[in-house]
């Protein structure tokens, strides 16, 4: 992770850092696979790519001009876009249309992104990773509100123990000092890298799926449904760092 425009928070990755990303995402992808087929075979898991420009009408609204990277339109008919805060839109748009244009599409549903998303961050120090170009990893994981079990407190030990895995620091659980509108609960992992517990993955329980979810049961009865939805959101640039400090301390 190299600072070589001189610009805070705009950084090169060189082949070695690449090539853990992407050891990263297939071992963390594989792990929240198991997880979920371990707790509910019937889970539906798939991945997707996304243009990280996006039409400003799908984030929310409680990013402002002085969070997000507009596109300067050039005619008054042109589509506001922005470069995407983060993944969760163009996710659950594409989640929506598997749902509503494809009958073989149930719930449990999850779908993940690995890419990158942009935000005007405040000027920091590279060490505290808070960069204005980042890679996510999201994991949107839907289902049904009257469902018996509880995925997000059964994630959260087998989430700590992957990223403790790969990252080869002290890892733990705690409470996110925010707490979205859009979320029931979030709790974070963090890592102690020596100069401080970085939080690495934050893991809620959403209620803003944007559609109910119909089912038809065996008597061809209809049904509509609330959906939650499990979200795990790793940084993988805060898991890079702190993976090469843990080198470093080799």
């Amino acid at each position: 992770m190299l600072n070589i425009y001189n610009v805070n928070s705009l950084v090169h990755f060189e082949e070695r850092d690449i090539s853990m990303r992407e050891d990263m995402i297939r071992f963390f992808s594989d792990e929240v696979r198991h997880f979920l087929r371990s707790e509910n075979p019937a889970w539906d898991i798939r991945r997707v790519e996304a243009p990280t420009l996006i039409p400003r009408s799908l984030i929310s609204d409680a990013y402002t001009d002085e969070d997000i990277w507009s596109q300067q339109r050039v005619s008054a008919t042109e589509t506001e876009l922005v470069l995407r805060p983060e993944t969760t839109p163009s996710t659950y748009i594409y989640m929506r249309h598997l749902l509503e244009n494809h009958t073989k599409t149930k719930l449990p549903l999850c779908v993940w992104q690995a890419g990158r998303s942009y935000r005007r961050e405040q000027e920091q120090p590279t060490k505290h990773v808070r960069l204005k170009e980042f890679w996510q990893l999201e994991f949107q994981c839907a289902f049904t509100s009257d469902t018996g079990n509880d995925y997000h407190a059964k994630c959260l030990e087998p989430i700590r123990n992957m990223i403790a895995q790969m990252v080869n620091l002290p890892t733990r659980i705690v409470p996110s000092d925010r707490l979205p509108a859009y979320s029931e609960v979030t709790m974070d992992v963090e890592v102690d890298n020596g100069d401080k517990w970085m939080e690495v993955c934050s893991i809620s329980r959403r209620t803003d799926f944007p559609i109910r979810y119909r089912s038809v049961n065996k008597k061809k009865e209809e049904r509509e449904h609330d959906v939650l939805v499990l979200e795990i959101a790793i940084g993988l640039d805060r898991c890079l760092y702190n993976r090469a400090i843990a080198a470093k301390n080799l």
